[in-house]
């Protein structure tokens, strides 16, 4: 079994700067700027054969490359019962587009999907239970992020393996983006 995500990378000079903000959160586990990237699709533990179909779906869906921008920050959960910090993104309909045909992709290969809104975002952190205070205090503080906008060209299926000390991924195949 693998699992599997379909995500954009962060350029590094991005990543360079988010991981600037990745302090003052007291517990939290942060995301190695190498895992840094923007999911578009969340794929789940597949068997080897189901991942080379997916690989097959994913290859022709391409599309046109597009700009990304990162704006503002936020969490996912509620005060201490937040799970999660992140980087925003700017929403465009190329970006969504190309979530919504990786998605289809996955379910042309028998795949069920949570069912979720995209919302697309950076994950910076991983929370356990924080101050409520510290998560607002640390949003308050980088709520102005703003990246320069990058061009998309590709992108990429990366498998997730998981350790002791956090998730490590690795870029399995890449798609290009015309």
């Amino acid at each position: 079994m693998i699992r599997l995500f379909a995500a954009l990378p962060i350029p590094s000079d991005i990543a360079d700067a988010l991981a600037l903000r990745q302090q003052g959160l007291p517990g939290a586990r942060w995301s190695p700027i190498e895992n840094l990237h923007l999911t578009l699709c969340f794929f789940g533990e597949l068997s080897e054969t189901t991942a080379a179909d997916l690989d097959d779906a994913l290859a022709p869906i391409g599309g046109a490359s597009f700009d990304v921008e990162l704006a503002g920050v936020g969490a996912f959960g509620e005060a201490q019962e937040a799970r999660s910090v992140w980087a925003g993104v700017v929403e465009s309909p190329p970006l969504t587009q190309l979530a919504k045909r990786c998605e289809t992709a996955a379910r042309r290969c028998g795949l069920k999907l949570q069912k979720r809104a995209f919302r697309p975002h950076v994950t910076l952190g991983y929370l356990k239970r924080p101050p409520a205070h510290k998560v607002a205090d640390w949003m308050s503080t980088h709520n102005l992020l703003r990246s320069p906008s990058w061009r998309a060209r590709r992108f990429d299926l990366y498998s997730s393996w998981r350790g002791d000390d956090g998730s490590r991924y690795e870029l399995e195949r890449t798609y290009p983006l015309a």
